[in-house]
């Protein structure tokens, strides 16, 4: 979609100039791309603009003047503001659509790499109460030989408890 404005370059009428602003302002305002094609430096440019400028909206004299605006080959406003302005505002809603577009695409793909994430982050999930038994089993391991250290060592204190007593017995005897 290429909008075209045609435009006079070197026109000697400040209402054309400051039309020409107006709307190459808009557009500018508003990011549309656009095309400036002069008709005063460019015989083809201005042929092509009085051709394609629909019978109805020409002035009496059959002679359109500039700004006018077109969407491709479709016409889409004449230097009047009215016209222009609700021509220009029909291409501020296309691109405004074209915008949403993307956007929605752009959300769409977020959503998936969402999904993908959650899945990965799952997986990991599933995962953990292994690592953690893993992690655990060390501790348990630990605790049992540790238990069983105190056990041991209980069994000899006792026995050399024992054979102390029996030490005591036989001095005292």
């Amino acid at each position: 979609m290429v909008i075209k404005v045609f435009v006079a370059t070197s026109s000697g009428s400040t209402a054309i100039k400051k039309k020409q602003q107006e709307v190459v302002g808009f557009l500018e305002a508003n990011k549309i791309d656009f095309q400036q094609m002069d008709i005063a430096g460019d015989e083809d440019n201005r042929k092509w603009m009085r051709e394609n400028v629909p019978g109805e909206k020409k002035p009496q004299n059959g002679i359109p003047l500039p700004p006018q605006i077109f969407n491709e080959e479709r016409y889409c406003g004449e230097n009047e503001k009215s016209d222009a302005k609700e021509e220009k505002s029909d291409a501020v809603e296309e691109k405004s659509e074209a915008t949403e577009e993307k956007s929605d695409a752009m959300e769409e793909k977020s959503e998936a790499t969402n999904e993908t994430e959650t899945h990965t982050e799952e997986k990991a999930d599933e995962g953990a109460p292994e690592e953690a038994q893993s992690e655990h089993a060390p501790a348990e391991d630990q605790q049992e030989s540790k238990e069983e250290h105190a056990a041991t060592g209980e069994e000899e204190k006792q026995e050399e408890g024992e054979e102390n007593e029996e030490v005591e017995e036989e001095e005292e005897s």
